[in-house]
């Protein structure tokens, strides 16, 4: 059994929601929380957006967004959709018949703007071809793109009227008998975001899709998504969750499952905890971090694994780990198994001996898992 318990003082509620479903993915009620990102490849050159699609799906990705900006784009998805492992998200903006070209060429959700999509007669056409073809909706509410009408009676965007636009859209979807969507209000703002949804979550029982929007660069970025979306998640809203950066999709997707490791609310592969170093490191901690990183990328099994470099906080980490090392002297360290002291290892081979030892161990996790079932 991994060490993955989760303890009372540990325990996320989750908010209420409704279930739909993405494709073959369930999206909110009892489902565990979906990543989701997008590819950023010109959609026409389909071989390029498959790749994508297919690196991030091997990250993790539960659902990937593909933007179908044009009438190209939309005839692209056919191939895209049938390629893909994972379920594909058409993004529509300004066009609706976008949107209906993206649910015939096989897309498992449409992703609308109410601020610029168009009027009611058009969102009703869309609702209908989603009907056709199986799709879900997301109502994907923006501080950026809200509606005239709003930005006139509010002067600015506001958390009032994001939930408001966001009602409006559910309400004629629902006046139109559909009910499989979710809903998201992002802002660039993570305060703004994080009361748009507060006030979203109390006014619907809708998944709801977390997003900070245009959060920045890799480092930047995953700042403030994690202040952002682990707040809201931390409160138990949240039921997928997008984290945008300007990256690669495949870094979206590992930040969006650190995020959801710490909460302990979703858990892939290996957690590796690991001490800044010091002075009193008995080797380059830093380095053999990221080699490991690197090299454990491949276990999908959800395991922990210290590596702490002196003995001050190293034997505590490790009775909490799968796997630990603890750094001594001479050359040497500790290993730990399952939170006990098993044996010593050299530096030298320190690398290969943990690598070895985590694969084991998560073959082991897995033939417990099925033995269970």
């Amino acid at each position: 059994m991994s060490l993955h318990a989760i303890r009372p003082w540990r325990q996320i509620d989750r908010r209420s929601s409704r279930q739909i479903m993405v494709g073959n993915v369930p999206v909110g009620g009892d489902a565990p929380i979906t990543v989701q990102t997008m590819t950023n490849t010109i959609t026409t050159d389909i071989k390029a957006t498959i790749e994508q699609v297919q690196a991030c799906a091997e990250a993790g990705a539960d659902i990937v967004r593909v933007s179908a900006p044009d009438e190209a784009s939309a005839r692209a998805l056919k191939e895209i959709c049938a390629e893909s492992p994972v379920p594909i998200v058409a993004d529509i903006h300004f066009h609706y018949k976008r949107a209906i070209e993206a649910a015939e060429a096989g897309a498992a959700c449409l992703r609308i703007n109410p601020g610029n999509i168009g009027d009611a007669t058009r969102v009703r056409e869309v609702i209908k071809a989603a009907k056709d073809h199986g799709c879900s909706i997301r109502i994907g509410v923006n501080a950026g793109s809200l509606e005239k009408h709003l930005l006139d009676k509010y002067a600015e965007p506001c958390p009032e009227a994001m939930i408001e636009s966001g009602l409006d859209h559910i309400r004629i979807l629902e006046d139109n008998d559909f009910q499989n969507y979710k809903i998201s209000c992002k802002a660039s703002d993570v305060f703004l975001a994080a009361a748009a949804y507060q006030g979203l979550a109390e006014a619907t029982d809708a998944p709801i899709h977390l997003g900070i929007t245009e959060a920045g660069g890799l480092v930047s970025g995953t700042i403030k998504s994690a202040i952002g979306l682990g707040n809201l998640l931390w409160m138990g809203i949240g039921d997928t969750i997008r984290v945008s950066l300007s990256a690669d999709p495949v870094e979206e997707v590992k930040v969006g499952y650190e995020i959801l490791k710490s909460l302990g609310l979703r858990h892939r592969g290996v957690n590796i905890i690991s001490c800044p170093s010091c002075a009193r490191q008995g080797f380059d901690v830093i380095a053999t971090v990221a080699e490991l990183e690197k090299r454990l990328e491949h276990i999908k099994t959800p395991m922990s694994l210290s590596i702490i470099g002196c003995v001050v906080n190293g034997p505590g980490e490790a009775l909490m780990t799968d796997v630990g090392f603890t750094g001594g002297g001479a050359g040497s360290g500790m290993i730990y198994m399952a939170g006990k002291q098993d044996h010593k290892q050299s530096n030298a081979g320190m690398v290969d001996h943990i690598v070895e030892l985590v694969e084991q161990r998560a073959a082991e996790l897995d033939a417990e898992a099925v033995a269970a079932e």
